[in-house]
């Protein structure tokens, strides 16, 4: 294999025809220069370079060598400038296929904290609840319930544990009973959610005694976006469903009232997931540590 130190000494050679001013730009001394070279045209079995006492020119060979491997070394040193801007201080555009649930982390405050530490790295964020492959869709990590990540990914908890709610606005219920079973909800007028027009509206998640069930409520209003879950609910058009984090602001102010408080109990929250722990790129170790603050 041949020797990339030899190949580079003898470019710079060939560009300068000067050994001295040769050695002053690879940071090695004068004679180290004419040993490498000369190793190199043994090696190659032909003279490539012409020496004379005040003067070097490159032989016929030298000019074919040079033509065809100067482009090759400067494409290579290209590449490892570009692999050590990786894996040197934190830069570079981070992938990141994030549940429209995930309501912490992609809350303002801590995106606009994380560009703020890390100016050089460029987030790239999808906005997606489809369960799929990261790594084949070239994305460098995700974030999702940790229910959900496959059991090859690495998990980083970035969120405390999570609990649905079942909310209602004053309105609503100055004019319907609330509920006081789970089943009662199957007589109100219900506001769902479902990841995309294929798919069932998502069934409603209890728990009573710790045992586990769902109920399908049929909703009177189905959508993918949970903005429109949101204002729909706040507006009185019903009784909606989802995470905590999702209604906690309109809950503060008094918009929407919390009900079956019991039978809703804490799970396990959101995770940040990405394929290995091996020579993680600091773009990602950034956003790991950042999220552990």
């Amino acid at each position: 294999m041949m020797d990339k130190n030899a190949l580079e000494v003898f470019v710079t050679v060939a560009q300068t025809r000067n050994f001295r001013i040769a050695a002053e730009q690879l940071g090695v001394t004068r004679p180290a220069v004419s040993q490498t070279l000369r190793r190199l045209e043994d090696r190659l079995g032909i003279s490539l370079v012409q020496r004379t006492t005040r003067s070097i020119r490159l032989t016929e060979a030298g000019e074919r060598f040079y033509a065809e491997v100067a482009p090759a070394i400067a494409e290579l040193n290209q590449a490892l400038g570009n692999i050590t801007q990786l894996t040197g201080p934190p830069r570079g555009r981070l992938r990141l296929a994030v549940s429209s649930i995930a309501e912490r982390f992609i809350s303002g405050e801590l995106l606009a904290g994380f560009i703020t530490r890390y100016p050089h790295i460029e987030l790239d964020i999808t906005i997606t609840d489809e369960e799929f492959d990261i790594v084949a869709e070239g994305y460098d990590a995700g974030v999702r319930l940790g229910e959900i990540i496959a059991q090859d990914m690495i998990a980083v908890p970035v969120s405390p544990p999570q609990r649905q709610v079942v909310v209602a606005a004053p309105r609503y219920l100055a004019q319907h009973p609330p509920p006081q079973h789970p089943r009662d909800l199957l007589t109100h007028r219900c506001i769902g959610w479902r990841r995309n027009p294929a798919e069932p509206a998502w069934r409603w998640e209890f728990a009573e005694d710790g045992r586990e069930f769902d109920l399908a409520v049929n909703p009177v209003l189905t959508t993918n976006d949970m903005g429109v879950m949101l204002r729909t609910a706040c507006a009185g058009g019903g009784i909606s469903y989802g995470m905590a984090d999702t209604f906690q602001a309109q809950i503060a102010r008094g918009e929407l009232v919390t009900l079956l408080e019991s039978w809703l109990p804490e799970f396990d929250g959101f995770y940040l997931y990405f394929p290995s722990r091996n020579n993680l790129a600091p773009k990602l170790r950034a956003l790991i540590d950042f999220m552990r603050m």
